[in-house]
């Protein structure tokens, strides 16, 4: 348990510090730089924020919940999709440099709440735990893929990075339901999507 707390800090830390290093290459990287108005680039950097603060969330849920998992193999499973993420988390981070926009301001908060959330879901036990998890892959490949249709059709390096988050976030959702994740009831699911969308209007602008 302190092993892991202490994992959970320094995950913490590195996720609102900013020092994130991606294990695989950026998405697009080779692809060359897009000519954007004020208006799209502006509209492509609300989006990728809002992608950047999807994955401070997924870094505190996954932590969380690998935390109150009682499974190891639950538990190693949760680890290696946090680590995935943490690829999504620095790509989103570098695209918004390029675009010079900021991430949220809001992020210790989104943070701090979805920590809370999935030491809930975990608590509930590796079923549930599992299957919100399921449920969460779920709805964040459905926002990402309408930000694929929103993004400025010229943004090629924003959607090839959407678009590989999206191919991920889908295995992850697949991984967790093969794993024995249950469905969760129909107020959870509908409470889980009204909180994503206050967090995706806020981060948007904020």
């Amino acid at each position: 348990m302190l092993t892991s707390l202490i994992l959970g800090f320094d995950r913490a830390l590195r996720t609102l510090s900013g020092t994130v290093t991606p294990a695989r290459p950026t998405p697009g990287g080779d692809l060359p730089a897009a000519m954007l108005d004020a208006n799209e680039r502006r509209h492509a950097a609300g989006l990728m924020r809002v992608n950047h603060t999807g994955e401070v969330c997924a870094q505190a849920l996954y932590s969380a919940q690998a935390l109150v998992a009682r499974d190891p193999e639950v538990q190693a499973r949760f680890g290696e999709a946090a680590r995935e993420e943490e690829d999504h988390l620095a790509w989103t981070q570098a695209r918004l440099a390029e675009l010079d926009a900021r991430p949220s301001l809001l992020n210790p908060l989104w943070y701090a709440g979805s920590f809370g959330i999935g030491l809930v879901a975990g608590l509930a036990g590796d079923a549930a735990n599992l299957g919100f998890v399921v449920e969460t892959e779920r709805q964040v490949e459905e926002h990402l893929t309408s930000h694929i249709d929103r993004l400025p059709p010229a943004d090629a390096k924003s959607r090839a990075i959407v678009e590989q988050m999206r191919d991920d976030e889908a295995r992850h959702a697949a991984m967790a339901f093969d794993a024995g994740g249950l469905p969760l009831p129909y107020p959870v699911r509908r409470a889980m999507r009204g909180a994503a969308d206050v967090m995706r209007s806020l981060a948007y602008r904020i």
